[in-house]
């Protein structure tokens, strides 16, 4: 892997004879780790989903067998972030509970029983020459994904790796070393007990940031990277890495309320898409109203806004309609607050509704509350998003609720998968050609 002479500037390793030794074998174990990443995805590829949804079901059946060791495992990482006084949320995502436990089983046996995109051919169709031309589904091959805190998320990023025929290469958080080490065996042993590498699927052996420096420069090996965690992660991978990235930096998702809405619909879906939850990407941050219905949402959505505890950023027309509030800045448009805080515009148009969306947003999701037919399909033409919607909570974005089983994470580029990322996400397209001895004139 000649891509990776240059990696010794990214691991900041000591300028001493000791610490080029340590990077040397860093590197060393890295281009080993790459290669059977590589060996595995050629067998993956090739793999029928009967054998891949066994793989999937011994999985589950392993780490079922291995609660007590996941929960002692568990018990050291949480002991760990305790004493480094992590945050109580980061600890909470942190924890594998029964329950949560039972949701890796259960998020096992729904990839399980999905449809396996791969070798779909789609789009065939005869030519004039004779010959037949379409389109088949053939995995990415290899996906790195470096994560944080959940340990649950390796369970995910392998069975959907798996059923989609990519092998995996992931790095988890340093704070969740020990729950993903003991979740990794459980893996392996699925993958060994249906016939696949155990290799298919591989947890870096090491915590060393250095080794996600090196991991980004892996083109060789890493066909996709997919950072999944806090901004300051995704900057770093987007900026860093060699290797195409699916991810997305902030979720500035906005419901923009038109003077055709129907009342209950605005007024519910605005509080849902704000306070079901208040930590997930896909939470409404700005909410949008048509001048023209201000005196009939805006009263109603502030007080069952401050019952939640709620802090509204006001713009110039709004904050003297809302005694409580506080004034918007410019900078209040493009935050992803992630807290109970929600910044609210009065417009004159869905015009201006959908610059402002366009201009400030993340390009994530967007939602237009309206019994406006017309209006409502021109909103999903214009406003550039990964997932927009009409009548409907920016909450739902999420793989699951989209009939994907599950995601690897939400793209909002626009080049190969974009929204939720699931399986097909995770395939790319060849063509096909069938002839008889068909041959150009």
């Amino acid at each position: 892997m000649s891509n990776l002479s240059n990696v010794n500037s990214i691991t900041s390793a000591p300028e001493n004879s000791a610490g080029q030794t340590a990077v040397d074998e860093l590197i060393a174990d890295m281009q080993q780790l790459g290669q059977r990443a590589r060996a595995a995805a050629g067998v993956l590829a090739c793999a029928s989903t009967a054998q891949k949804n066994a793989a999937l079901r011994a999985m589950a059946a392993a780490l079922d067998a291995q609660r007590q060791a996941l929960e002692a495992a568990n018990q050291q990482d949480l002991a760990g972030a305790a004493e480094r006084k992590l945050d109580p949320a980061l600890i909470d995502r942190l924890a594998l509970t029964p329950a949560r436990i039972d949701g890796m089983l259960e998020g096992l046996e729904q990839v399980a029983s999905l449809a396996d995109p791969v070798g779909s051919v789609s789009e065939l169709c005869s030519q004039p020459s004779g010959i037949q031309v379409g389109r088949m589904r053939v995995p990415l091959g290899v996906i790195g994904m470096i994560y944080e805190s959940r340990p649950n998320v390796t369970v995910e990023a392998a069975s959907l790796c798996l059923k989609s025929g990519n092998a995996a290469v992931l790095r988890g958080g340093s704070e969740a070393q020990y729950s993903n080490q003991a979740i990794a065996k459980c893996v392996a042993q699925g993958l060994s007990e249906a016939g696949l590498p155990e290799y298919s699927v591989q947890l870096l052996p090491t915590v060393d940031r250095a080794a996600v420096g090196i991991m980004l420069k892996m083109r060789d090996a890493i066909d996709v990277i997919v950072p999944r965690g806090g901004k300051g992660l995704i900057e770093r991978v987007s900026a860093e890495s060699d290797i195409p990235v699916i991810k997305h930096l902030d979720g500035v998702c906005h419901v923009y309320i038109d003077q055709a809405a129907d009342i209950d619909k605005a007024i519910n879906i605005a509080i849902n898409a704000k306070t079901q939850r208040y930590g997930t990407c896909n939470t409404m941050e700005t909410l949008l109203i048509h001048e023209q219905i201000v005196d009939l949402v805006l009263d109603e959505i502030a007080a069952q806004l401050a019952a939640h505890g709620v802090e509204i950023r006001a713009c110039e027309r709004s904050k003297p309609l809302l005694r409580d509030a506080v004034s918007a800045t410019e900078q209040d448009w493009y935050e992803e607050y992630l807290a109970p805080i929600l910044a609210i515009k009065i417009v004159n148009s869905s015009d201006e509704a959908i610059h402002h969306i366009n201009q400030y947003g993340s390009q994530h999701t967007d939602s237009i509350v309206t019994e406006n037919y017309s209006l409502a399909q021109h909103f999903l033409r214009a406003v550039d998003s990964s997932s927009v919607m009409i009548n409907a909570s920016t909450r739902f974005a999420d793989g699951f609720e989209y009939g994907l089983g599950a995601e690897i994470g939400i793209s909002t580029d626009k080049l190969h998968a974009r929204g939720p990322v699931g399986l097909e996400g995770l395939t790319s397209q060849k063509y096909i050609v069938l002839g008889d001895g068909h041959i150009r004139q």
